[in-house]
């Protein structure tokens, strides 16, 4: 029950929801527990006067006494009708709080958890899985609503119904009462374990299900491969497998909860029986009427639900509890990327390494070790080297995505620790080596990076990323939607989309992190040509495992296994006949027999 003190400050927000939900379970349980006094008056009228009216036999006497009797009966049949009508009213006002305090509580939470996930650094999203994280804002949410919700109304209910209803009947007559509420206590622990059993499978079953889900997704995200390998039919029967086993784990649950409702009826009928014979043994002593037996079944119908509802209600709390403390997991979770003098000013992209060294906390490695360089504004450095050689990481340093374990990263010369983290990012545009692209117009994909986008800036941009042609051929040019993760675009012009959304920013640093892998050496002159423009008294930072993207560059570090090898200008490299040389020649060499291959292949 700890877990679930997180939610207090909820209901402290939303108390007077909570206030005015109890006053109206109070007043419609009123409503509820009146009628069954007027039948019991209705019962004993017609049970007094019954004799008389016969021993009046037939005549006018009869006929009068009739009409009264009839009119009385008919008042007592309309004041339950207007009893039963106004605890409706007050039934859906206590669901128009309770109900909707929990609906209110849920959306607070979930932006809670949402704006604390990307509060987190990107190490949190390396450790936990998406599904995971998914499931924590979604279905954890739901059952903590349940509680906020369904959980809270009847137990409250309950509450005040057992205050209001079990004194009036001990007042009544105790022996009925004890005889009448008896079953009850059984009901509600019948209900209780039989609910446990029920959670338990649903889990089961909702971890099948969460299982079966991830598969599908696999297979629908990886259906080239699936295609390209002929894996239709293999996937088919693993699927298969996988959704028998779901059936058969759902067709165990389906078995416990037939149980459920038979168990209650019986209980039910149970305690209407002992209501009947004790009551009838008690009408015989004296010691009450007909009427009060009608009424006591009518206070037993009332309590039936809310003791049923208390072994759900328990079910409920437990879950909820189970599913707060997952969500109090990641909410407990803190970055560790915060500024520390939240200094805002305009970069002029001034960018010095000294000694950085850094190791992924998540899994040990040393990314970089003592990397020292200087870039000063309006500079260009290429960064370049083989694959995990740490050129990645020099990006996710000068967006502070993570903070270095050794060393310091100075921009305009203050520590980069000392800049608000909006201030900075804000200032730097990057186009990811792992392009992504949201599904959505092309036009709100670029206009991703800047809120009030003019058209002008948005063709220029996309020029300059040298995608607008290809822009225009779409059938509806910029309104064209890219689909989930820009698949309905090629890898190409994906990357130049990216492009262009980070131009139009016009940021003080751009950092180009392998972004022209997809596109073809022509392509990628080109785009560089349009960038040259564009990087113009900008700091650029060019990664690339290609050379002919770095020959641009003011300045090119080749990096190996996390050290810097060599620096210096394209021509000082290849004279120094070094690593440098060597990728330059080996992907000289390669694209120069492409070229040949394409010539014979036109001839």
């Amino acid at each position: 029950m700890k877990d679930l003190a997180h939610l207090n400050k909820y209901l402290l927000k939303y108390k007077f929801h909570l206030i005015l939900g109890i006053v109206f379970i109070a007043i419609s349980n009123v409503f509820a527990i009146v009628p069954a006094q007027v039948v019991r008056h209705a019962f004993d009228l017609v049970a007094e006067n019954i004799r008389l009216y016969q021993l009046f036999g037939e005549g006018d006497l009869q006929d009068r006494m009739y009409g009264q009797f009839a009119s009385a009966i008919l008042i007592y049949g309309g004041l339950i009708l207007a009893l039963a009508l106004l605890r409706g009213v007050f039934l859906f006002f206590t669901r128009q709080t309770i109900i909707v305090m929990s609906r209110l509580i849920e959306y607070d939470l979930k932006n809670e958890i949402y704006q604390h996930y990307q509060s987190l650094p990107l190490g949190f999203y390396r450790r936990n899985n998406t599904g995971d994280l998914m499931n924590r804002i979604s279905e954890d949410v739901s059952k903590v609503r349940m509680y906020l919700g369904p959980a809270i109304m009847y137990g409250l209910n309950l509450i005040t119904l057992f205050l209001m209803v079990i004194p009036f009947m001990f007042s009544v007559n105790s022996r009925l009462t004890l005889f009448a509420l008896l079953p009850l206590p059984v009901l509600s622990l019948s209900i209780y374990f039989v609910n446990n059993i029920i959670n338990k499978r649903s889990i089961a079953i909702q971890e099948k299900l969460s299982g079966l889900s991830t598969f599908v997704q696999e297979s629908f995200s990886g259906i080239r491969v699936l295609k390209a390998f002929v894996r239709e039919e293999d996937s088919g029967e693993k699927f298969s497998e996988a959704s028998n086993e779901y059936k058969n784990r759902y067709m165990k649950l389906v078995s416990v909860q037939s149980l459920f409702f038979p168990l209650i009826m019986l209980l039910i009928g149970l305690s209407v029986i002992l209501t009947i014979y004790v009551g009838g043994t008690e009408v015989m002593k004296g010691a009450i009427t007909t009427g009060n037996i009608a009424e006591f079944i009518i206070y037993v119908n009332l309590l039936v639900w809310p003791v049923t509802s208390l072994g759900w209600i328990s079910s409920i709390i437990q879950q909820a509890a189970a599913s707060q403390k997952r969500i109090n997991e990641f909410l407990e979770e803190q970055t560790n990327i915060v500024s520390q003098k939240e200094l805002e000013k305009d970069l002029k992209g001034h960018l010095i390494f000294d000694g950085v060294g850094f190791v992924y906390p998540d899994s040990g490695i040393q990314a970089l070790d003592n990397i020292s360089f200087e870039v000063k504004p309006g500079e260009s450095l290429a960064i370049i080297g083989t694959t995990g050689s740490g050129k990645t990481t020099i990006a996710n340093l000068i967006l502070r995505l993570y903070d270095v374990a050794e060393g310091q990263i100075q921009v305009d010369g203050e520590p980069i620790q000392d800049y608000s983290l909006e201030n900075l990012r804000s200032q730097v545009g990057y186009v990811p080596q792992d392009v992504f692209l949201f599904s959505d117009s092309i036009r709100n994909n670029i206009a991703f990076g800047k809120a009030d986008l003019t058209e002008e800036q948005m063709i220029q941009a996309a020029k300059d990323a040298d995608v607008y042609e290809n822009i225009i051929e779409f059938p509806e040019s910029f309104a064209t939607r890219v689909g989930e993760r820009g698949i309905t675009l090629s890898g190409g012009q994906k990357q130049r989309v990216s492009i262009a959304r980070a131009i139009v920013k016009n940021p003080s640093i751009m950092i180009l992190d392998d972004s022209l892998s997809a596109v073809d050496t022509k392509t990628e002159n080109a785009i560089l040509n349009s960038l040259k423009r564009i990087m113009e008294n900008r700091t650029s930072i060019i990664i690339s495992h290609r050379v002919s993207s770095a020959k641009l560059a003011d300045k090119i570090l080749v990096l190996d296994d996390g050290k810097i090898v060599e620096q210096g200008t394209n021509e000082s490299l290849l004279a120094a006949n070094g690593v440098y040389k060597e990728l330059y020649e080996k992907q000289l060499k390669a694209e120069e027999s492409d070229e040949t291959t394409a010539v014979s292949d036109q001839a």
